[in-house]
């Protein structure tokens, strides 16, 4: 089979199927992992998507925390915790998070004076943090070593990977896809899978099947020097309950986003000035830092399904074609259980996620829906 897509999406199914079946990923950059994947906060948590991603992040937790033997030679992440605190007005949406979560991951409660033990820096009491939820147990993954992983599980077992190959042409005749890259290489099989993150619609479109309505934005993130003197080492990764900002320490800096959705076309994003601004502001509104240079930034785009919720499973609409796409910002985080769930649906694998319904990720639940 073809899989459209080098992000995490296109090798981690690539690297569940590759045992069972020939698998041929279509990268249209240099590098693997160049837009969505490659630009992340890299948490794994529960304060992120609704029941169904629960479902799967904590089903591929254990991937993360014993790899297959031989997948990589460094951990895929580490140990850090996650902070979610919440302002006074902001009580009720911090309890409705706590219950949710609560299914999932062993979170406390704590009040002001243990704020300032696990985050130091926050504002509290009045205009302030009051209350929080922390789960001690939160992984910073490696995104890189996650993807080269995948990349690595695919070609021992015997799969190709092809970077620069962008397609420009994609059509079904006599049973197989066959996808024409602007360099006019051809690829041809009965399978293929559409993983193309922000350009899922383009790529269905392309093949001429019915497209989801994906529809991607734009996050943007700042990194900055923290307060002189600063001993980083036990920081936590820090949110709002609301979607405003969240910080966390790296490589002796911090980084922030202030969780932006911007509408976007598929591009290689690019961090605008105001969302800049804003991520900075935000740090200086909700806790005692000072945004004095901003040392890097940088915006990615993350891609959802009208639901948001992830989409696995044929087109309805077109024989061999496959949707692989809607992963938003929790694609790391997932990949191991939506990879084997792909691996169920094509190689007929067992279902790998209990509680979860193949049908909860089909497209066919998007395209009941008029166009």
């Amino acid at each position: 089979m073809l899989i459209i897509g080098g992000g995490v999406a296109g090798l981690s199914a690539a690297a569940m199927l590759s045992p069972h079946v020939s698998v041929t990923v279509l990268e249209g950059e240099e590098s693997i992992g160049y837009h969505s994947s490659g630009r992340s906060a890299t948490m794994l948590h529960y304060a992120l998507g609704n029941s169904l991603v629960r479902a799967l992040t904590l089903t591929s937790r254990r991937f993360f925390d014993e790899p297959p033997e031989g997948f990589s030679d460094v951990p895929l992440g580490r140990q850090m915790p996650v902070f979610v605190h919440a302002r006074v007005d902001e009580l009720a949406a911090l309890d409705e998070l706590d219950r949710a979560i609560a299914a999932f991951a062993k979170v406390e409660r704590v009040g002001e004076d243990e704020i300032l033990q696990v985050c130091p820096v926050l504002k509290v009491g009045e205009g302030g943090a009051v209350s929080a939820i922390v789960d001690r147990n939160g992984l910073r993954l490696d995104p890189h070593a996650l993807l080269q992983g995948y990349a690595k599980t695919l070609r021992t077992s015997g799969g190709q990977l092809v970077t620069s190959a962008r397609a420009a042409q994609i059509k079904r005749s006599g049973g197989a896809w066959t996808v024409v890259s602007e360099r006019g290489d051809s690829f041809s099989a009965p399978i293929l899978v559409d993983a193309a993150g922000s350009w899922a619609d383009k790529v269905a479109e392309l093949a001429g099947v019915r497209p989801l309505g994906v529809e991607p934005k734009r996050r943007t993130i700042i990194t900055f020097d923290a307060p002189e003197g600063s001993d980083l080492s036990s920081w936590p990764f820090a949110k709002t309950v609301g979607e405003e900002l969240y910080f966390a320490p790296e490589s002796g800096r911090l980084f922030a986003s202030p969780m932006d959705e911007v509408a976007s076309d598929p591009c290689d994003a690019q961090p605008d000035d105001y969302e800049v601004a804003l991520a900075a502001h935000r740090v200086e509104e909700r806790t005692t830092m000072k945004v004095r240079r901003i040392v890097h930034k940088w915006a990615g785009l993350r891609t959802f399904a009208p639901d948001r919720k992830p989409v696995a499973g044929f087109a309805p609409d077109a024989d061999g074609f496959f949707w692989l796409a809607g992963q938003g910002g929790f694609g790391l985080q997932t990949s191991p259980m939506m990879g084997a769930a792909v691996a169920s649906i094509i190689a007929g694998t067992p279902w790998p996620v209990e509680g979860v319904l193949p049908d909860e990720l089909s497209p066919g639940r998007l395209l009941r829906q008029p166009a």
